[in-house]
């Protein structure tokens, strides 16, 4: 085989359960050379398993951890087991279209792109409803009175759940201002100039932190939307997927993210960008496993005084969540920033 351009990088986003169905994919639909480093953040027996298995049939580089990982501590792990020219983010519960990584290189090899992002959509049936096309994020800065500089966030996704089909005509490579960690392709030389991911940001805000750092640095992000993948999103009831998706959109890391981010780009959480995610603070637990609990415990009355009372019990239990593996999280970031070999089990043939 050629010697591969590129390297796949796959981490867990928010839960296990969709492991099998998306690392098949990456192998049914990838046609070009490519290295895989698979980041395994604490998964259930059943799973590590199976990647074990995976790691010794298809070569790939394995590496787990005893305790979960925020998605940018996973990430780096992967970052410093690259040689590659490219480099792929890519979550575990994402599916890719055939021909998905060919279009990614062309796009980078034309435009000269430091981030190329592919067409992003979300759910099944599969690509058919779109999540992300590119968008636009950049920091504003307006003169208040006094001659007072006030800095704030401009964010917005281009097409986002709309239908594919309704929407075809209009889609077609351009360079944006942001791609999403959903996946996308990286020249790996950009981190020679801006160092490794930000760990500070261990929930949120990290794709919109790493398109700013690497536009402030002189590169560019594309979306091509001839590569298309969907982003596949549900949750089982069981405890380790409810434990680790509870822990990855806990208040705690939420909050943590946030004020890092403002305090980073030297912004203030008083205005309406970070109010309304403070507002929807746990929004996430609820929708994807709180209602649906309580539709089923209910048969599908649910009553309202129970969906409070319900709430309120489940943020003390997220606390207790995120206060426990906290101390893990701290002292792992610790040993990461002293040396580039972090404590991990590193399964590569």
């Amino acid at each position: 085989m050629n010697k591969p351009q590129v390297t796949i990088i796959v981490s867990q986003r928010e839960r296990f359960s969709y492991t099998r169905e998306s690392l098949e994919s990456i192998y049914e639909n990838t046609h070009v050379p490519f290295s895989l480093v698979y980041i395994d953040g604490n998964s259930p027996p059943k799973i590590a398993g199976y990647l074990e298995e995976q790691a010794r049939q298809k070569e790939f580089d394995l590496i787990r951890t005893e305790y979960y990982l925020s998605p940018n501590q996973a990430r780096n792990l992967g970052l410093h087991q690259v040689k590659t020219e490219y480099v792929v983010f890519i979550d575990n519960d994402v599916i890719v279209a055939p021909g998905w990584l060919d279009h990614l290189l062309q796009c980078a090899e034309e435009t000269k792109a430091t981030v190329v992002c592919p067409l992003t959509c979300i759910g099944e049936p599969l690509g058919e409803t779109i999540h992300l096309a590119g968008g636009e994020a950049h920091i504003v800065v307006e003169t208040q009175e006094h001659n007072e500089a006030k800095r704030r966030v401009h964010e917005k996704h281009y097409f986002v759940n709309r239908k594919v089909a309704e929407v075809r005509n209009q889609l077609h490579r351009q360079q944006c201002e942001f791609a999403e960690f959903h996946c996308m392709l990286v020249r790996t030389e950009i981190f020679e100039q801006i160092g490794l991911l930000d760990e500070g940001l261990l929930s949120t805000r990290e794709h919109i932190d790493f398109c700013l750092t690497v536009t402030n640095a002189g590169g560019t992000v594309y979306c091509e939307p001839a590569s298309i993948v969907t982003y596949v999103p549900g949750l089982k009831l069981q405890i380790p997927e409810l434990v680790f998706f509870m822990l990855r959109w806990s208040d705690a890391w939420e909050i943590a993210s946030l004020e890092h981010f403002a305090q980073k780009w030297q912004l203030t959480t008083k205005d309406k960008y970070f109010k309304k995610r403070y507002k929807r603070m746990g929004h996430r637990r609820h929708q994807a496993f709180l209602k649906p609990l309580l539709h089923r415990l209910t048969l599908g009355t649910n009553p309202l005084w129970l969906e409070k009372w319900a709430m309120s019990l489940e943020k003390k239990l997220n606390q207790y969540i995120s206060d426990r593996y906290t101390p893990n999280h701290t002292s792992y970031t610790q040993s990461v920033a002293q040396s580039d070999k972090a404590e991990h089990e590193l399964v590569s043939l």
